[in-house]
C-alpha cells in the first residue's frame, strides 16, 4: 500500500516530531500525520486514536422512554441555574465530548486538576470542570438529593444531577494555577471570580443539547458523528483547526499544512461564548464555508462546531481542546501562535510548549505546532519564520483582532490578509451593525506585532 508522501523541508514549517503505527506498520515522520491511504473498499475496524481514557465514548444524554421519564421528574426537582460556561460543559458530556466525565468534578478532583492537571482517579484532565451556585441554594440541598441543573438563560432544564459534594475553593488559586493570573480583566479569570460561592459534584442525566441543533443544522456534530464521517471517508490521521475567528489567511496557510500532511482537516469552529467584539459563530461560519468551498480540494476538509464558551486559559485550554478533539477522532491538533489566548498573559509558543510538560502518555492527540505565519512580500506568498529568510518589514503579520479592528473601524483590509468572498461576509456583518453595537477594538499583546 503506498505511503502518502510529506512533501517536506521546502516549504512547510517544521512540525511536531512523532512516531505511529498505521495499519501494522510504524511510519516515522518528519513532522506531522503521514498515512498509509486506507483502502476505501474494504471494511475495516476504525484506525482512529481511542476516546481520552482509552475506553469507549461515554455520551451521558438521555434517549426515548428514558429520557421522557427523566425529564418529568426533572420538573418535580430543585433547580439550579447554570451560567452559560457550565450549560457548554453540561451539553459537552451529554455528546460525549468530555469522555470519560460522568459529572461535575469533587473537590479532590479540583486540587488535582488545579495543582497537576490530574482527577482523583489519575486521569489526566487540564482544567476544572466544575458547577457552582451560591450559599442559600447550597444550604437548601442535601447531599445525595437530586436537584435539575436549569440554563440560567432560557430556562430549559439541560439535566439532572445526584449531588454527592459541596465545597468550597480558592478562586484566586484555581486562577493563578489554569490562567497564570488574578487580573479581573482576564475574561477567563473574571468567569471564576464570579462564580457562585459552594461548588457542588456528582454524575448527572443530560436531557438537552439546548439551542445548538436547532441554530447550526449539521454543523453541530457530536464526536459519534464525526468519528463516523472520518471512518467513512477511510480517515485515521486528522488534524483538528481551532478556531473563534474567521479564517484570514494564516488560518488558511495552516489548516493547508494539515491537508498536505494529514487524511484530512477537522475545522472545528466555537459555537458558544465569547468576548465583547469577536463575530459571532453564525458569521463565522458562513465566511469559513465559503472558504472551504472556494480555496480547498473537495472532501479534504470538514466543518464542524461545538458548544463550549471559551475560556481564554491559553496553555491550558490548548490542552483540553487536543483532549476533547480525541473524542471527537482527531489525531492531531494544530497550535499556532497564541492558541487560545488573549492580551499579554501567555507567551506566543506557551501553548506549543506546555505539551512537552505533560507525560507523554497524557493525550492519544498530539500537537503539530506551526511557527508565526505571515504574508512575505518578497516570497510572493505565505511563509512561516522558519522558512523566510526576509526581514520584518517585509512581511504581512495576520491576526484575527487586526482583521475585527480594520472591518470595525472601516478600514481598508489588504488583499494578502483575507479572502475577497470572506471579506465581503464580513463587512456586510459589521455593516449591519449600529454603532451602539461596536465594540472598540485595541491592538494588544501578541496581536499589536
Amino acid at each position: 500500500m503506498p505511503a502518502k508522501i510529506l512533501l517536506f523541508g521546502f516549504f512547510l514549517p517544521t512540525l511536531y516530531m512523532f512516531k505511529r503505527s498505521v495499519a501494522g506498520s510504524a511510519l516515522q515522520a518528519g513532522g506531522g500525520c503521514v498515512t498509509e491511504k486506507p483502502n476505501a473498499r474494504k471494511t475495516v475496524m476504525s484506525r482512529l486514536v481511542k476516546p481520552h481514557g482509552g475506553g469507549e465514548l461515554k455520551p451521558l444524554l438521555l434517549q426515548g422512554d428514558a429520557l421522557a421519564a427523566e425529564k418529568a421528574r426533572a420538573a418535580t426537582l430543585p433547580k439550579i441555574q447554570m451560567t452559560s460556561r457550565e450549560v457548554g460543559d453540561v451539553i459537552m458530556m451529554g455528546i460525549g465530548g468530555f469522555t470519560p466525565l460522568d459529572g461535575f468534578m469533587t473537590r479532590a478532583d479540583w486540587e488535582g486538576v488545579c495543582d497537576g492537571m490530574k482527577m482523583a482517579n489519575g486521569l489526566f484532565w487540564p482544567i476544572p470542570i466544575t458547577l457552582s451556585t451560591d450559599q442559600a441554594t447550597a444550604d437548601s440541598i442535601k447531599t445525595g438529593s437530586d436537584v435539575a441543573l436549569v440554563d440560567g438563560e432560557t430556562g430549559e432544564i439541560m439535566a439532572t444531577m445526584t449531588v454527592t459534594e459541596k465545597y468550597t475553593i480558592d478562586k484566586e488559586h484555581e486562577c493563578m494555577m489554569v490562567y497564570k493570573t488574578t487580573d479581573l480583566e482576564h475574561p477567563g479569570v473574571k468567569m471564576v471570580m464570579e462564580q457562585g460561592e459552594v461548588n457542588l459534584a456528582g454524575p448527572v442525566r443530560v436531557l438537552s443539547t439546548g439551542r445548538f441543533k436547532e441554530e447550526y443544522g449539521d454543523q453541530f456534530m457530536t464526536p459519534a458523528e464525526t468519528r463516523a464521517l472520518f471512518d467513512s471517508k477511510g480517515w485515521s490521521t486528522v488534524a483538528a483547526f481551532q478556531t473563534r475567528n474567521p479564517m484570514h489567511r494564516s488560518h488558511e496557510y495552516l489548516a493547508k499544512i494539515a491537508v498536505e500532511t494529514c487524511d484530512g482537516v477537522l475545522i472545528h469552529s466555537l459555537l458558544g461564548k465569547l468576548k465583547p467584539g469577536d463575530i459571532p459563530a453564525e458569521v463565522r461560519s458562513k465566511a469559513i464555508g465559503v472558504l472551504i468551498e472556494k480555496y480547498f480540494v473537495k472532501n479534504t476538509v470538514i466543518q464542524a462546531g461545538y458548544p463550549l464558551d471559551m475560556r481564554y486559559a491559553g496553555p491550558r485550554e490548548a490542552l483540553l481542546h487536543a483532549l476533547f478533539r480525541q473524542n471527537y477522532g482527531c489525531s492531531h491538533l494544530i497550535v499556532g501562535r497564541d492558541h487560545a489566548g488573549v492580551g499579554e498573559y501567555y507567551g506566543p509558543f506557551d501553548a506549543q510548549k506546555i505539551f512537552d510538560e505533560i507525560p507523554k502518555d497524557a493525550l492519544e492527540t498530539k500537537p503539530l505546532k506551526i511557527d508565526w505565519t505571515f504574508w512575505c512580500y518578497k516570497c510572493g506568498g505565505m511563509a512561516s519564520a522558519r522558512t523566510c529568510p526576509h526581514e520584518p518589514a517585509d512581511r504581512l503579520l495576520l491576526s484575527g483582532t487586526k482583521l475585527r479592528k480594520a472591518l470595525s473601524e472601516g478600514e481598508e483590509v489588504p488583499a494578502e490578509f483575507s479572502r475577497p468572498e470572506v471579506l465581503a461576509i464580513l463587512r456586510e456583518y459589521y455593516a449591519s451593525l449600529a454603532d451602539d453595537q461596536k465594540v472598540k477594538i485595541e491592538l494588544k499583546g501578541h496581536s499589536a506585532k
